[in-house]
């Protein structure tokens, strides 16, 4: 990372790494991971920016509920206090948590990934239990570690319809309740969108002030962006009754994710038009490939690399129109477990070979290099002549 320029590297915080349990014993060992993980990476010159859960739920807490039971959300505050305390000395900038949507829908609801439910009755109180989480997460933080700077990750997609009937119109509209405004609005002190909560038709978990911790303001917010989507009605499906449609004929990722830079700086201005968001992060974008070894000894990712340079672009665009946007993570530094794709999708800026271990930093990583250089180049020219860089 350090050849590479980058100056801020996100990572996640394992909750049973350090609370195998959930609560009860610490491991320390674990915890003395990310102590060490936090002093080398501020050794680099590289600024610490960790996740505390991205949906990795200790298993004795699934049993006795997982996110449906309020007690996770009263658990997750725990670990997040007993981190801050720990790494807050050092660490400035957290994340509650990475993209509930995903851990509620996709786990709860679809059933793709942990814990592989598929009931709405248990994704809704998951949902609400995630956000009320992050609002007890915020306030541990900040009483842990002082001057932290708290925010939380959603993915976010642009939404439109498949044609102009009134029928894909009114799914689309669906859609983006269910990908993007229920999750944007509660954090935003805008309640749980009621046009949903008619969908679902599930009752809410409420209890007193639960709204106002779930709002509590926020230093930054994290966006994750992929893809766009093009939605048509489905009645005949599951909620929200909408579906989105495989891209045709438009330029896609290895997972059939379209390609397109500008749907970023749309999510990213909707916002901070929409929201009024005062600091934005891009904290995820990336593209995945079947990367190969060639007979050179490299990896010559073409279509990374065009990628890395087309939405970084975009982040440009945006932050000309008033995005008040801090910075840009590329997802990601090391090809992974990418969930339930498993290890054929490969995001990485460096080539990993899972048997030997072996790391290559692929034509892509080398391109990012650069663009980073660029920036700071352009940077360091622009703040001598006022304004900022």
């Amino acid at each position: 990372m350090k050849d590479l320029g980058v100056d801020a590297y996100r990572f996640t915080i394992a909750w049973p790494r350090v609370i195998p349990d959930g609560y009860g014993p610490v491991n320390r060992a674990g915890l003395a991971f990310y102590d060490r993980l936090v002093d080398a990476l501020l050794e680099a010159g590289i600024a610490p920016f960790p996740t505390l859960y991205h949906w990795d739920l200790p298993q004795a807490l699934q049993d006795r509920g997982g996110w449906a039971a309020r007690e996770t959300a009263e658990r997750f505050a725990d670990y997040a206090a007993l981190v801050a305390g720990v790494l807050g000395d050092r660490v400035k900038d957290w994340v509650t948590i990475n993209e509930p949507r995903c851990a509620a829908w996709i786990g709860n609801l679809e059933g793709r990934h942990a814990p592989g439910l598929a009931d709405i009755d248990i994704a809704v109180p998951v949902s609400y239990h995630l956000l009320l989480g992050h609002g007890l997460g915020v306030q541990a933080v900040r009483a842990g570690a002082a001057g932290a700077r708290v925010g939380i990750v959603n993915v976010m997609h642009t939404c439109e319809p498949a044609t102009g009937r009134p029928e894909d119109i009114e799914a689309t509209a669906r859609y983006d309740g269910h990908v993007n405004r229920w999750w944007l609005d509660p954090i935003h002190g805008r309640g749980f969108p009621a046009d949903m909560e008619k969908v679902y038709r599930v009752a809410l978990p409420a209890q007193p002030r639960d709204l106002e911790t779930i709002a509590a303001p926020l230093d930054f917010e994290g966006v994750n962006y992929y893809s766009p989507t093009v939605i048509t009605d489905d009645p005949g499906g599951g909620v929200p009754y909408a579906r989105e449609l495989p891209p045709d004929g438009v330029p896609q990722t290895m997972l059939h994710w379209e390609i397109r830079a500008a749907g970023l700086e749309e999510v990213l201005v909707r916002l901070a038009t929409e929201y009024g968001a005062r600091r934005v992060y891009v904290t995820e974008n990336g593209s995945a490939w079947a990367d190969q070894v060639t007979a050179d000894g490299r990896i010559h990712d073409r279509d990374r690399a065009r990628y890395l340079q087309e939405h970084p672009a975009a982040c440009g665009r945006a932050a000309a129109r008033g995005v008040p946007l801090a910075g840009y993570f590329a997802w990601s530094l090391l090809d992974n477990f990418e969930w339930d794709y498993g290890y054929d999708a490969r995001f990485g800026l460096v080539y990993v070979d899972f048997a030997t271990q072996q790391r290559l930093l692929k034509d892509s990583g080398r391109r990012y290099a650069d663009i980073i250089a660029a920036h700071r180049q352009r940077a360091a020219f622009a703040a001598p002549h006022g304004g900022p860089a």
